[in-house]
């Protein structure tokens, strides 16, 4: 594989941890996976946003900076990284969930904390439709996701999108996964997987499978 870490990164319910899983297997790299269910204030949020968001975000930023952190003190070209998250996800959603105050709070803290941090060689982002993360969402049965709201949803996509387009760090992969199932389909799998041993340039890269 040409990219030693490479980030999965999508909307809620589109699948980046399954993704990770088997391009972790296939290329035999290393798995970061993002640790929600450890999070005690994620069926909070969903109940009552404005009174645990803070602390949801602070919450999964610490988790994600301790995995990633750990990086810096091994050997990344001896063996690759496949992550189901980038750290800069952290940002995107307090975004989108704090308000003006906290926000400004959330971005110090975490700007001290990415500088720790090694960034991700490629970035892949699955983008779906807004329905098709619902049905997603509703077969997974996590109870606390059940009241996600379209809105929501559309508003993270635009928050991941404006970013992509202000950023020229690293080659962002957007592979529109609406019509596909790359766990049942071994095709679109391999498909992908073929597409990550390109080289890309810097900036966004849309593929519709």
């Amino acid at each position: 594989m040409r990219y030693q870490f490479i980030a999965i990164e999508g909307n809620i319910g589109v699948g980046k941890s399954t993704l990770a899983n088997l391009l972790a297997k296939k290329c035999s790299f290393d798995l970061i996976l993002e640790q929600f269910e450890d999070n005690p204030f994620l069926p909070k949020f969903y109940e009552q946003q404005e009174r645990y968001a803070f602390s949801l975000e602070l919450f999964f930023m610490a988790e994600r900076y301790q995995q990633l952190v750990a990086l810096n003190t091994k050997d990344m070209f001896s063996k690759g990284i496949i992550a189901d998250y980038f750290f800069l996800k952290s940002k995107l959603f307090a975004q989108n969930n704090l308000d003006e105050d906290e926000l400004l709070l959330f971005n110090k803290l975490s700007d001290i904390a990415i500088k720790n941090l090694p960034k991700p060689e490629l970035l892949v982002y699955l983008h779906s439709s807004v329905d098709r993360l619902q049905e997603n969402i509703k077969k997974r049965g996590r109870q606390y996701e059940q009241k996600i709201e379209d809105v929501y949803l559309r508003n993270i996509e635009n928050i991941y999108f404006d970013y992509f387009k202000k950023q020229n760090e690293i080659p962002v992969l957007i592979l529109d996964v609406t019509e596909v199932d790359f766990v049942l389909d071994e095709g679109v799998f391999d498909h992908i997987y073929s597409l990550l041993d390109n080289h890309f340039e810097k900036g966004i890269h849309h593929f519709k499978l």
